[in-house]
Parts: structure tokens; C-alpha cells; sequence
């Protein structure tokens, strides 16, 4: 009763966040990639899916792969406020996962966005899925972005002409740290929506169906000759 008590006064205050409507998105290859919000018990296969990119340094996988890990288990452990996760996955299998909190009811703190399937701009298509459930589904106002990447800051701060508020208030900052906060407001979401948010709803019932069990990817490209469990 009195650990019950004590882990009362460790978990942070939650808002009631409305649910992310799966979607689906065909990607360049043909293939249907399933974008829908992660739940906590699938915490297992989301840390499992994470876990082989701690230790690959290109294209700073290693520092993303480990923050990522350690905000969802911080999710998970109920010891982040307002965290959501969502996962792409064809056939069931994780190709990417994004992840956010609500730092207040208008304004967004993305996390971040790691793609395991490359090539086909996943990463891109589960970002922008991030942001339309940040400003279209959650009614934010603006989202505070920053990059840990190269690739991140192409993909991000020029791709959506985000502004560097940092140029007006200098001490403002990501709670991330690194790079100057940008900030994607409502104004240059609906700029660039039609361009960065793709997918169609409803998902089909039996599309949807291979989306219900997260399976862990077998092989990376980021790793050459991985294989699972050998």
C-alpha cells in the first residue's frame, strides 16, 4: 500500500489524448505500410525492435535508437507526461517508429522518428502522420522540433521551412537539448499538408488485422549480415 502510494506521487499528471485513427500508406515499392498508435503492453516488441540500432553509428542510429528506447520504456514506466508512439508496419512487421508527448494542451514536443525499412522515405511518412496527429487530431497550435541528424535536419527544418524561434528568443530551448528549437506552427502544416500527409481511411478490416501483432523486424539494413536470435 505504501509503494502504491509512493508511485502515485512519481507519476506526472496525464490529459485525455484523443486516439490516432490508424491509416494506411502505399509506399513507392507497392507495398501497404499501416500506421497506427502503439499500445503500452506492446512495449516489448517496440524495445526489441529498438535495441539492435544502439550500437550503429551511421547515421547517428546509435544516439536516436537510444533515446527512443529510453522515452518509450519512460512511457511505459509512466514517468513521461503525454507521450504517444505510432508504428508503420507491413504485414505485421515494424518498419518504423515516431514518438511525442504533449508538453501542454497547444503545444507538441516531438521526439523522434526512426525508420528500420529505408529507401522508400518511411521515416518521412511516419513524421508527417506525428504532426497531423499533433495539429489535426490533438487540435495543437504549434510543435517544438529538433534534429539529431543530418538526414533529420533535410527531412525536417528545410523540407517544412520550420521556424528557428531560437532566432527571437535565444534562451528558448527543446527539452532535447542539441540543435535550435524549431517550431512547426499551424500555419506551415497546412502549407506543406497536402505534400507531407498521405494515407487513406478507413483501413481495411483485414489490412488492419495484420497490424494487430507487432512482430520484431528480422534483418536491418543499417546492420549487414544481421539476423535475428543468431
Amino acid at each position: 500500500m505504501i509503494i502504491d502510494e509512493l508511485e502515485k506521487k512519481l507519476r506526472p499528471p496525464e490529459l485525455e489524448l484523443k486516439p490516432y485513427p490508424p491509416k494506411v500508406i502505399t509506399l513507392a515499392s507497392g507495398e501497404k505500410m499501416v500506421v497506427r498508435e502503439a499500445r503500452r503492453e506492446e512495449v516489448g516488441v517496440l524495445l526489441g525492435t529498438v535495441y539492435p540500432l544502439l550500437g550503429v553509428p551511421k547515421d547517428f542510429y546509435d544516439i536516436v535508437a537510444s533515446r527512443i528506447y529510453a522515452e518509450i520504456l519512460g512511457w511505459y514506466r509512466y514517468r513521461v507526461a503525454n507521450e504517444f508512439v505510432l508504428v508503420g508496419a507491413i504485414d505485421g512487421v515494424i518498419v518504423g517508429i515516431v514518438n511525442s508527448r504533449l508538453a501542454s494542451k497547444d503545444i507538441g514536443m516531438s521526439y523522434h522518428t526512426i525508420a528500420i525499412k529505408r529507401g522508400l522515405r518511411v521515416g518521412a511518412q511516419l513524421f508527417a502522420a506525428k504532426m497531423e496527429h499533433h495539429i489535426e487530431i490533438l487540435g495543437q497550435k504549434e510543435v517544438l522540433i529538433v534534429a539529431e541528424s543530418p538526414i533529420g535536419f533535410k527531412r525536417w527544418m528545410i523540407e517544412y521551412d520550420l521556424e528557428n524561434r531560437e532566432d527571437k528568443y535565444p534562451e528558448f530551448r527543446h527539452e532535447l537539448g542539441g540543435v535550435p528549437t524549431y517550431v512547426l506552427t499551424t500555419e506551415l502544416y497546412n502549407a506543406v499538408r497536402d505534400q507531407k500527409v498521405t494515407g487513406t481511411r478507413p483501413v481495411d478490416t483485414e489490412l488492419l488485422a495484420t497490424a494487430d501483432k507487432l512482430k520484431m523486424p528480422d534483418e536491418y539494413p543499417q546492420i549487414p549480415g544481421y539476423k535475428r536470435g543468431k
